[in-house]
């Protein structure tokens, strides 16, 4: 029989502190992103955050230029549930270490596997006591030597990195999900850009092109008002019409192009802000520093899913919601929201904003074949999507119990199906 080692974080690896970067020379752009909890997903590993990474345009101390494949973890809750998360750092010379993380240096590469590490991490009792270990009221953090003393059961070195090859199979077909969905995400936005943009749609050798308040458009086409095109923040829930349950969408779980989680809440316990209701096809655009691009377009949602009043609720009523969606997410549209915003600290848009932009609508027969080339592709998104949350969910049952030693490894498949 396998025997395990009880022993603590400390004796098998050591954690580095972060440098304190000075917010001053943070940026829209720059030469690094400063890496924070907040590009981590909640059960383990990186996400790019597009235009809400921290960007550095300062001196950087070349100790705290992060490597491809240094394995960090953090240290602060940024966010609800990422204190304790581990990741593994994608691109040499980029990202810089900041003190919100720890950097895993291995002591001995024959006691630990660093892949094993990595999920070891990421596995609930581990994270349970990191998470227990931490201290402050508004931010909780912990320490490195804290982190230490947390305690572990390991099996021998072998057996590790069979572990580790087991859950490294999910995270790979979930990176082939998500290189899928943005080669598709491309496509839909080419087409886009080629027939609505440089005017090369089928059959636009015939079109002749007329004046308009947007320069030389196709004949037949016209400048409308997106309120003529669609309806925002078309309705809400109240005391009276709430369900019972809640699929919560907040800002902070929106990234570019994509909805990163829901919270499911009572509505009694549910934040004062969620009410805007949001159903298949909606685009949802954040009101608050729209030059962060915090959009997406909203597909098939479980019943009772709710936006924050912080979103722009967009609903399509004469175009293909993904004509909408296109429309809405271009650099204009962006340069649009940016130069109505109003607020210092918290540049914002109102509804009105988005019901006066100007969107030019082509013609109907157009329209229609956009609506049929692209709306596949962002079903076979979704599809994608749902792949993803279906491999995460099965990862994250099997991980304790191969990391607990309840399930013999020998028992498991070499390979792993989507």
């Amino acid at each position: 029989m396998v025997q395990w080692r009880d022993c603590r974080l400390g004796d098998l690896l050591e954690i580095r502190h972060g440098f304190a970067f000075l917010g001053e020379h943070f940026a829209d752009a720059g030469t690094h992103i400063v890496l924070t909890p907040g590009n981590f997903f909640d059960e383990g590993g990186f996400k790019h955050k597009g235009d809400k990474e921290k960007w550095y345009r300062g001196p950087v101390p070349s100790d705290y230029v992060l490597k491809e494949g240094d394995l960090i973890v953090a240290m602060t809750e940024q966010a609800e549930g990422l204190l304790g998360s581990s990741a593994i750092v994608p691109r040499s010379g980029l990202y810089l270490h900041n003190q919100r993380l720890g950097l895993v240096q291995i002591r001995d590469t024959m006691q630990i596997d660093k892949h094993f590490a990595y999920h070891l991490f990421n596995c609930k009792p581990v994270r349970q006591q990191i998470r227990g270990s931490a201290s402050g009221t508004k931010v909780r953090h912990t320490a490195p030597a804290r982190i230490a003393d947390v305690r572990v059961s390991v099996p021998p070195h072998p057996i590790q990195t069979r572990i580790a090859g087991i859950l490294s199979a999910y995270d790979e077909l979930i990176e082939n999900c998500q290189r899928r969905i943005k080669i598709l995400e491309t496509m839909a936005r080419a087409l886009y850009r080629e027939w609505f943009v440089h005017f090369r749609f089928p059959g636009h050798e015939s079109v002749p092109r007329v004046p308009s308040p947007l320069g030389e458009i196709p004949e037949g086409w016209e400048v409308k008002t997106l309120r003529e095109v669609a309806v925002v923040n078309r309705a809400q829930i109240s005391a009276r019409t709430a369900p019972e349950e809640l699929h919560y969408i907040d800002i902070s779980s929106v990234s570019p192009g994509q909805i990163d989680s829901t919270t499911t809440y009572t509505f009694a316990g549910a934040p004062g802000r969620a009410r805007r209701i949001v159903q298949h096809g909606d685009v949802l655009w954040s009101c608050v520093r729209p030059n962060r691009r915090s959009y997406a377009l909203v597909m098939h949602p479980e019943r009772g899913t709710i936006a924050s009043t912080g979103f722009a609720v967009l609903t399509a009523t004469q175009v293909p919601f993904t004509f909408l969606y296109f429309a809405t997410t271009t650099e204009d549209f962006v340069t649009h929201l940016a130069n109505n915003a109003t607020g210092a600290a918290y540049p914002a848009v109102t509804a009105a904003t988005f019901e006066r932009a100007d969107i030019l609508v082509p013609a109907a027969p157009i329209l229609t074949k956009f609506g049929h080339a692209t709306i596949p592709m962002v079903e076979e998104i979704r599809t994608l999507q749902r792949q993803i949350e279906n491999l995460r969910r099965t990862r994250d049952l099997v991980l304790p119990r191969l990391l607990s030693g309840q399930v013999d490894v020998a028992t498991m498949p070499e390979s792993v199906n989507a």
